[in-house]
């Protein structure tokens, strides 16, 4: 990675480091209050730390588990962010989460977060006795570049034919990182995502770009989609992700994967976080209710 490539990401990491926690004080649900624990795991790209949130304690054992990865270009390490939306989905989804603090760039270029990503996931669906969970009922998901993150376990599990979970909630993703993102549309004047910043993202996490239309990179830009687990895609309109995500959706339905889409209207990139705080407060839910829909549909006394 050329030195300069590695300055302007570091220089990203310290501007959006602290932005990135400031959740819309109407989006943060102090008032759920948490059952919350950490702990390490070992994987192939070394240890992550993870946060787990149980929830209620009247919520039948062992409970199901919903892995989460938080947004940021894959540069800003702030696990915290999705605070609101780990205690939120803990507690109204009935099913345990783990919030997990996956390494980024310009310090653990590609493939080190998406290793790390499914060996995370695999850990949970091994060890659901040992912690209290039920490791046969999975489903992961995540905003933004977690939400990419999401894509890849689900990829590489069906390909190592491993677990399978029981729902992927892809949370505007970046899933096409071979184009320019100058060629990506967006429907007002200033959205958060500039292509310039989308460029320092890109070349701090895969400085080889013959790693950009690799299917754990780009997952909208697999052929190969049949067999991966019923998927949440969310957009927002006026997202520059928007057109991508929408497509992949389109994707995954054609090949016969079961999709539910949903594209908030009026919205940009990160309104889970920042709102506008009906619109996050909806999507949240939506996530929420998938969940508990999906993670339930496995229970032998459901019906």
């Amino acid at each position: 990675m050329p030195f300069s490539a590695r300055i302007q990401a570091r220089g990203v990491q310290l501007l959006l480091g602290g932005v990135m926690t400031r959740v819309h004080k109407e989006l943060r649900f102090t008032e759920i209050p948490k059952r919350m624990e950490t702990l390490r795991v070992e994987t192939g790209a070394g240890p992550v730390d993870c946060t787990v949130y149980r929830p209620p304690v009247d919520t039948a054992a062992p409970a199901p588990v919903y892995v989460n990865f938080h947004g940021g270009g894959f540069i800003v390490a702030r696990p915290e962010q999705d605070d609101h939306l780990c205690r939120y989905i803990a507690a109204t989804a009935g099913c345990v989460v783990i919030n997990v603090d996956y390494a980024v760039a310009p310090q653990r270029i590609f493939p080190a977060a998406v290793t790390q990503a499914y060996d995370v996931t695999e850990w949970v669906v091994e060890n659901g006795p040992v912690h209290g969970w039920d490791g046969s009922r999975v489903a992961v998901g995540g905003h933004s570049a977690g939400a990419n993150l999401a894509a890849g376990i689900c990829r590489t599990a069906r390909d190592r034919g491993t677990f399978t979970p029981l729902l992927q909630i892809i949370d505007s993703a970046p899933l096409d990182q071979a184009a320019d993102p100058a060629t990506k549309r967006t429907r007002i004047p200033k959205p958060l995502l500039t292509p310039q910043l989308m460029r320092i993202f890109t070349a701090a996490y895969v400085p080889d770009p013959a790693d950009l239309s690799d299917p754990l990179v780009s997952p909208g830009l697999a052929d190969d989609l049949a067999g991966l687990p019923p998927a949440l895609v969310i957009t927002a309109e006026n997202d520059r992700l928007r057109d991508e995500g929408d497509a992949y959706a389109e994707a995954l339905e054609a090949a016969g994967v079961p999709v539910t889409h949903r594209v908030f209207e009026g919205v940009d990139h990160y309104f889970t976080h920042t709102g506008p705080v009906p619109a996050g407060k909806e999507a949240i839910k939506l996530m929420a209710d998938t969940l508990r829909a999906a993670l339930d549909a496995t229970v032998p006394d459901a019906a």
